[in-house]
């Protein structure tokens, strides 16, 4: 075939049309394609501590003040639970059913009867009001004692090892529970004797005194405050260095609670294994005083949330809802004050939560084409999306003080983006339009951008 040859003339013909016609071409950035998650997901891993109303703290309260927060679970147990009241099953249904939330269902403080957790665990999961089960709440500090000896603190673990055994076997030996997730037990790093606690299930060859093959959980539990002795004052990035499940964590995190034991050192998972481990917090928090002011509080509150769930923690919840009135101790913790006036804890908390208000399903979440031009080690981002479809990209930082400017840049033009700030109310804070790339300022605290559902 001849082939074909073009003048001079015509090739300077198709070059004048390329100019013209080219630059109304789609053209791609060098943005990466980013997988979102399901923004319900995220609403629903936010829960808290709380106890009532054998404390002082009466039901209807305790719903305003669940319902204000968005909290989605409360940890809660059979410590206190009694037929006669004040706390009844009936009061935790009441707050289910008023609310939403379901609740974590947990042996508590020294608890040891399964019987009474499996056989109220199964009007909770009737009424859709269960979560799952937990173990023992810090064997370290509250021992037990089960099948006639006395087991934790700084006895021999292995009474707390059978009876967190036994919970894990007759929840997954009950039809109805069997496909209900068991938490383990809190403070596994401390120890006193290998039996194996560090391990969701003991696997082969790791030379523990409990037997190879022993199933104690499906996700392992820790306490991570983000202040702690090893980490006392605050500083930047203090809540994504506590959701860290490395050793470089400060605080009594994931590693040395399932890595490697922080009071005896034993040894548990690969840190190949802890980066993927199923896990959850049941306690964190942040309590006011000395040189936390409530502003602090409240900030760090709402970043831990953000934190946990960017670093692999299916579910977080915060002590505490309310300052108690019953103790001297563990006072101002909570998000609201004793006498039920919030803190700005539990405002931002609402904010943030209104912000991304989601109810809806999203089994799919699609890919967002974005990146952040040159981010500091303090920034963090999470890409949620809406049953909608509407895209949340909620970008945080955790500097004590200063701001870093930053670009979003997206890999197609909007039409139009809105800009949330939660710690200043729950509307646009700014809309823009025609936006390809977005300047912000950040500081302390999450932005939120709320971006249309469309083609990437």
């Amino acid at each position: 075939m001849t082939p074909l040859i073009l003048s001079r003339g015509f090739r300077a013909f198709i070059y004048l049309m390329m100019m013209f016609v080219l630059p109304v071409w789609p053209v791609q950035s060098n943005a990466a394609a980013s997988q979102a998650i399901a923004t319900n997901k995220f609403l629903n891993s936010i829960g808290v501590v709380t106890t009532f109303p054998d404390r002082g703290q009466p039901l209807d309260k305790t719903i305003d003040m669940v319902r204000f927060c968005g909290f989605r679970w409360v940890r809660a147990g059979i410590e206190g639970l009694t037929i006669d009241g004040p706390t009844t099953l009936q009061t935790l249904l009441d707050l289910h059913r008023e609310t939403g939330v379901r609740l974590n269902w947990g042996l508590v403080s020294g608890g040891v009867d399964i019987g009474r957790l499996v056989e109220t665990g199964k009007v909770l999961a009737k009424a859709g009001a269960l979560l799952a089960f937990e173990g023992n709440n810090e064997p370290n500090n509250w021992g037990v004692e089960y099948l006639g000896e006395k087991g934790g603190a700084r006895n021999s673990w292995l009474p707390v090892a059978k009876l967190q055994r036994d919970l894990y076997a007759a929840v997954k030996g009950d039809p109805l529970l069997a496909e209900y997730p068991v938490w383990s037990v809190s403070e596994p790093g401390a120890q006193t004797d290998n039996v194996g606690l560090q391990f969701l299930k003991i696997p082969e060859g790791a030379g523990t005194l409990m037997p190879d093959g022993t199933k104690y959980a499906d996700y392992a539990n820790v306490h991570n405050y983000i202040y702690h002795p090893n980490s006392p004052f605050p500083e930047d990035n203090k809540t994504w260095n506590a959701a860290d499940p490395t050793a470089e964590a400060k605080v009594d995190g994931l590693y040395g609670n399932f890595g490697v034991t922080w009071a005896r050192g034993f040894a548990g998972y690969s840190q190949e294994q802890l980066d993927s481990l199923p896990r959850v917090t049941t306690e964190t928090g942040v309590k006011v005083g000395g040189q936390v002011t409530e502003e602090m509080q409240a900030l760090a509150l709402m970043n831990i949330y953000l934190s946990q769930f960017a670093r692999g923690y299916s579910y977080t919840s915060v002590y505490l809802l309310r300052d108690r009135t019953d103790e001297d101790g563990d006072q101002a913790y909570g998000f609201f004050k004793a006498n039920y006036q919030p803190r700005k804890a539990a405002v931002y908390l609402h904010r943030l939560t209104t912000i991304l208000a989601d109810n809806g399903s999203n089994d799919n979440p699609a890919v967002l084409n974005f990146e952040v031009i040159n981010p500091p080690s303090t920034m963090h981002n999470l890409l949620l999306q809406r049953s909608n479809g509407t895209f949340q990209l909620v970008v945080w930082n955790e500097r004590l003080s200063g701001t870093d400017k930053v670009t979003v840049q997206f890999g197609l033009t909007y039409p139009k983006v809105n800009l949330y700030d939660p710690t200043s109310g729950v509307t646009p804070i700014r809309a823009i339009e025609n936006v390809r790339s977005l300047d912000l300022e950040l500081s302390d605290h999450p932005l939120v951008i709320e971006i249309p559902a469309g083609k990437q």
